[in-house]
């Protein structure tokens, strides 16, 4: 089952939500030694997570964590347009129908066959939730190691600008374009995943 919740809600409103943002914290803060916001010690929490942000959740009944994704809307601030423009040869990408993919995230605690699981059901919910509300493309920051992967997913995409070296990682800013076809090449690249998207305990059926 992958969740989505629309806005974000503080410590203690979701244990789903709070689930995420431990193991943000514990991937980006303490493996990884990212520099960004950690509330109560406990949660890895930034400007971008408000009201306008929506969270694709691959997670347990009782709220366990197993992986997940960020998207935000490009006609608002996102990391792209505010911190990394330069990885960008022109003008970041943005409008109502362009969002931004950011802050993913599997659970450390997944073994390799689960994460890849993982990664391919919210690759496969992010571009249902594209198709079911009218998003034409993805934007992205990326360091080698998910660089290389959202390459190879099978979905039509391309580098926005020359990859650079940002705190020791290569890094690089990408445009994946969603079209009635994402799904079909999905499937031929062998990432394709069933998935059924589930709304504030509400079940809603994504087209296969």
């Amino acid at each position: 089952m992958i969740q989505y919740f629309s806005g974000h809600a503080g410590p203690g409103a979701s244990a789903t939500l709070d689930n995420m943002h431990r193991d943000r914290k514990r991937v980006f803060v303490d493996m990884r030694q990212w520099d960004v916001p950690v509330i109560d010690g406990q949660f890895e929490i930034d400007q971008f997570d408000g009201e306008h942000a929506v969270y694709l959740i691959s997670a347990a009944e009782d709220g366990e964590h197993f992986g997940s994704i960020r998207l935000l809307p490009t006609d608002r601030p996102h990391l792209l347009g505010s911190v990394f423009p330069h990885l960008c040869d022109g003008p970041p990408p943005s409008g109502a129908d362009i969002w931004e993919i950011t802050r993913g995230c599997l659970s450390p605690r997944l073994r390799a066959t689960e994460r890849l699981r993982v990664r391919n059901r919210l690759t496969t919910a992010a571009v249902q939730y594209a198709l079911l509300h009218g998003i034409t493309r993805f934007v992205c920051v990326a360091d080698s190691g998910w660089l290389t992967q959202i390459l190879t997913l099978g979905w039509n995409c391309e580098p926005l600008g020359e990859p650079r070296t940002i705190a020791g990682a290569t890094t690089g800013a990408l445009q994946i374009h969603i079209s009635g076809r994402t799904i079909e090449q999905l499937r031929e690249a062998g990432t394709y995943a069933s998935v059924r998207l589930q709304l504030g305990g509400v079940a809603t059926p994504l087209a296969a």
